[in-house]
């Protein structure tokens, strides 16, 4: 599987090299190392990821000002400077918007057009493709060149703030707005609330919902949304209601927060309520494929199928996030026959599939003792559609050779992938050991979870179960002598029911 991916890469490669070789001789040589160090130092970007040729040099679908503006400075018109902003809009991954912005600072475009708005567009698209680091980095270089920031800034850096694992960037930025006189922007009030909720700090984020003047509909939408993120299922229900007796109408993000609650706790009643819901209000006056799609969503996690594939069929341009509703749906409920039938129904219908998709096909395969066809799937995903294998990935493919007995093959996936194995993945290889009875790859995997989560004690419990199986009771008698004495060093956290709670 490692192969695989390494060969996606080289593909991409050579097809990136025989583009540079069909504009050789119309472009200027660029100093990378130079050009690189630069942008390291000047903007705070991965002068690494710069200083490669993928990254640096620039294919076919570059305009040719561009080319020429390489290295001097050169004045923009307009229509040049809107081929900019497309160019930024149109990056569809970190490789493509990296070189874009290489280009610009080689042309000098942000010292030539000092203004926010091309330094927000930047900032969008590392958002938008899950780098905050380099969002935030690029606001850095914004305050530093003495660009104002404005009412659209502020809300993408706290959302790159909510991404980033620094949880008192949001504290940090709480500030600046004041300083800027937007303290009661309405976009600058949701986006604190939401940086905040997904740092964990929901009660930072509730008490600068309670400061606001004049609560608009953003607010209330990213109140509920922390809330239920949170797992604050009845506080978010709440808060809804509180606000649709202030007569503000919801809109299709308070109805998706709504359906992810639902979705969450699989409460089926309070599901089919929340849909009537939806038709009696008509939000919009019209049906909104994000709001539809969480309908899907919700009724599959709910164990409804039925009534998510009625959901479905009235979608009239079902697009990605509509088919793997039901292809994760399906799987999550046992249906493999109906998962696979979705996944090869959408690739007919031209909708290419997302990572996600590959996860509700993956879990079909599990559920259907698939291994032959969960290999070719996972082949599929990453020579065919491109697509990097995640931790979920991994996991599904762990726990589909692992119940097959192929314990030498999921080490060696474990031990060759590119990140380091979660806990999920290294529990679905010990689940295979228990059902297997292997001892010696038992006892490896076991010292890798207690390294990892060392509070769990279901590693000796499965430990136990293996040594038994064995016949090996000394061990047996060892791990239950070792349970108790965790169990009298420690406390140990009861468990609780969540009872359904009618509305």
């Amino acid at each position: 599987m490692s192969r695989g991916g390494g060969g996606g890469s080289t593909s991409e490669t050579s097809k990136l090299r025989a583009a540079l070789r069909s504009f050789e001789g119309r472009v200027y040589p660029l100093d990378e190392r130079r050009v690189a160090s630069g942008l390291g130092h000047r903007y705070g970007v991965n002068s690494e990821a710069l200083s490669s040729a993928a990254v640096l040099h620039y294919d076919g679908s570059m305009k040719p000002w561009l080319e020429l503006g390489i290295g001097r400075y050169k004045s923009f018109d307009s229509l040049e400077v809107e081929e900019v902003a497309l160019l930024v809009s149109e990056s569809s991954n970190l490789r493509r918007l990296r070189q874009v912005f290489a280009l610009m600072f080689r042309t000098h475009f942000l010292a030539l057009n000092p203004e926010s708005f091309h330094y927000n567009n930047v900032i969008r698209i590392f958002i938008r493709l899950e780098s905050p680091k380099e969002a935030l980095r690029l606001y850095g270089a914004m305050r530093r060149a003495g660009v104002p920031p404005d009412s659209y800034t502020f809300p993408m850096v706290l959302k790159a703030a909510g991404q980033s694992p620094d949880f008192t960037l949001s504290e940090q930025l709480h500030a600046i707005p004041f300083k800027y006189g937007l303290e009661g922007d309405v976009y600058c009030e949701s986006g604190l609330i939401s940086s905040y909720c997904k740092a964990g700090k929901i009660e930072s984020g509730l008490r600068v919902f309670s400061y606001s003047s004049g609560r608009k509909l953003g607010a209330w939408n990213a109140a509920i949304a922390g809330l239920s993120q949170g797992g604050r299922v009845k506080e978010a229900l709440d808060m809804f209601l509180s606000m649709m007796r202030t007569g503000i109408v919801p809109d299709d993000i308070t109805i998706v927060c709504l359906t992810s609650n639902c979705a969450a706790i699989g409460n089926l009643n309070l599901a089919m309520q929340l849909h009537k819901f939806v038709l009696q209000v008509k939000i919009s006056s019209r049906t909104d494929l994000l709001m539809m799609n969480s309908l899907v969503d919700m009724y599959g996690k709910c164990g409804r199928m039925d009534l998510a594939y009625r959901v479905f069929t009235e979608i009239e341009v079902k697009n990605v996030s509509s088919w793997t509703s039901m292809i994760v749906g399906y799987a999550a409920q046992g249906y493999v026959h109906e998962s696979l039938d979705s996944f090869h129904r959408m690739i007919g219908s031209g909708v290419s599939p997302n990572a996600i998709s590959f996860v509700g096909v993956l879990s079909a395969c599990v559920h259907g003792g698939m291994v032959r066809e969960g290999r070719e799937y996972f082949d599929a995903m990453v020579n065919g559609f491109r697509l990097e294998p995640k931790l979920a990935h991994y996991g599904c493919m762990a726990d589909l050779l692992g119940r097959a007995g192929l314990l030498n093959e999921v080490r060696e996936m474990v031990e060759t992938m590119p990140m380091k194995p979660n806990a999920v993945v290294w529990g679905c290889l010990m689940g295979a050991c228990e059902k297997f009875g292997d001892v010696k790859m038992g006892e490896w995997v076991g010292k890798q979870l207690m390294e990892l989560e060392p509070e769990n004690d279901g590693v000796f419990v499965a430990l136990s179960n293996i040594y038994a199986t064995n016949g090996m009771w000394d061990e047996v008698e060892t791990m239950r002598e070792t349970m108790k004495e965790r169990l009298m060093g420690s406390t140990k956290l009861p468990a609780y029911s969540l009872p359904q709670v009618s509305t």
